[in-house]
């Protein structure tokens, strides 16, 4: 369990990287051991071979071996000049197996050396070739057993080994320390308030304040509390949506009501004496009728969701001009041109409610846009098909749309640009689009105007398909 923990494993790897490092160590120290231990026999060797050299070669067999003894070797040759020699000998237990010369080796041939001597458990014979202390000749030579240099060389390996695990296991235990204070507990303390947020995500108090200061520490907390921050906000938002919904669902259910009787009564201008009160019936009664379905449907709207949409194949020219012709009675005393591009042939297969709600936001959106400057004006609605379906364009010569609106244009309450507005309009016009598959999107804005374009596929996604036939 321990070793599952991020303390764990970091003091678990600590310990393994610095025995790695000592094991690097390691290597080229005992191979230094090795080179230091035969020079000091070499001093030795000299330094008896000194005292025959002073005793003009006079000395008896006991004092040589004793010498040869204290040095750690069977024979000595030193040689001062080319002609001259000096030696000690004592019988050797075996034949020479190897010389070795430390006059000037390389690195890799001590550490090579050192690995063939540990790995050789024989007690051997080898005859090893230096460089006089103190410049005392030109060479020395002396030959001695590996066995002695082998046991000192695992002892001395033993105590480095050793030296490193207490140096491993101190600062493991060190950096744990380190780690716990430095990075777990500050993560510990991001997890708390997470859980202890998640409680009550509402509550303020339960924000995060960042206290860290390990630079990416304190970018997690800061991350945390950006975040709970919007999370809040959105919640309330959510809860303001269905709050707003069971209102809606209430004030819709008694506004049918009156708006059925308003279509009774309405009925009876169809035969009324006045042409014009004649003609303009029908287009009431079919206001009255758009009115009451939406109310209908009002309760899935204050859910914050709309009905799958109902698609079915009509004229689309109909439907645009009688947008059109909606909203220019709305602008009789603007100076605002409408523009109608659409085919008189061109079909399309959609929920024509829904459709009329889309373009019924767009087109007042331009005019209430185009009207407020007081200037002209003109709006455009064209349309069109491609292979991967319908497209619909809206355009207007307007203002344009101010940049706190773009950044929030198809969110609720946020993108309002008239004061008083809801910041509805343009939310549930993109929702309509995209029950059908398709996409509403600002192609652009500015001093020269605004335009706004509708893709609508041919068919609808397989998860639209499915509530389009369950609706």
């Amino acid at each position: 369990m321990f070793l599952k923990t991020l303390s764990g494993r970091f003091l678990l790897l600590t310990v393994l990287f610095v025995m790695l490092a000592e094991i690097l160590i390691f290597v080229p120290s005992v191979a230094r051991f090795r080179e230091d231990y035969i020079l000091s026999r070499l001093e030795r060797a000299q330094i008896a071979s000194l005292a025959l050299l002073a005793s003009d070669g006079m000395i008896d067999e006991a004092l040589e071996r004793e010498l040869l003894s204290n040095a750690e070797v069977f024979n000595v040759v030193l040689r001062r000049d080319e002609v001259r020699q000096l030696v000690l000998s004592s019988p050797m237990p075996a034949p020479v197996y190897r010389t070795f010369d430390l006059r000037k080796p390389s690195a890799w041939a001590l550490i090579r050396d050192a690995a063939s001597c540990l790995l050789d458990p024989q007690n051997r014979v080898i005859r090893v070739i230096g460089d006089p202390v103190k410049q005392a000749g030109l060479l020395i030579e002396a030959t001695m057993e590996t066995a002695p240099l082998r046991s000192a060389m695992i002892a001395y390996g033993l105590r480095i080994l050793g030296l490193s695990a207490v140096i491993s296991i101190l600062t493991a235990f060190l950096l744990f320390l380190a780690v716990q204070r430095l990075l777990v507990w500050p993560i510990r303390r991001v997890v708390r308030h997470m859980s202890a947020y998640a409680e009550a995500p509402e509550d303020v108090r339960r924000f995060i304040e960042p206290q860290a200061n390990v630079i990416e520490l304190r970018e997690a907390e800061l991350a945390l509390q950006s975040m709970q921050q919007q999370l809040t906000g959105a919640l309330r938002q959510k809860e303001r949506l269905a709050q707003l919904g069971a209102a809606v669902a209430k004030i819709s259910h008694d506004l049918r009501n009156i708006l059925t009787t308003a279509q009774l009564f309405a009925d009876r201008l169809e035969n009324s004496a006045d042409p014009a009160v004649a003609r303009a019936a029908p287009k009431l009664l079919a206001s009255i009728s758009r009115a009451i379905s939406l109310c209908e449907t009002s309760l899935a709207f204050g859910k914050a969701e709309e009905p799958p949409p109902t698609l079915s194949r009509f004229m689309l020219a109909e439907l645009v001009r009688d947008v059109v012709e909606s909203e220019r009675l709305a602008a009789a005393e603007a100076r605002i041109d409408f523009v109608c591009d659409v085919q008189a042939n061109l079909s399309i297969r959609a929920d024509q409610e829904q459709l009329h709600r889309v373009l019924v936001n767009l087109v007042r959106n331009a005019r209430q846009a185009i009207a407020a400057t007081g200037e002209p004006g003109t709006i455009e609605v064209a349309a069109g098909e491609a292979e991967e379906g319908w497209w619909l364009r809206v355009g207007d010569t307007g203002p344009g749309l101010p940049q706190r609106t773009v950044e929030h244009l198809f969110e609720p309450f946020q993108g309002s640009v008239r004061k008083g507005g809801s910041g509805l309009g343009l939310a549930i016009a993109a929702e309509l689009v995209r029950g059908h598959g398709g996409r509403l999107e600002l192609v652009r804005t500015g001093p020269d105007g605004t335009e706004f374009m509708i893709h609508l596929p041919q068919q609808l996604r397989p998860g639209r398909a499915a509530a389009a036939a369950a609706g």
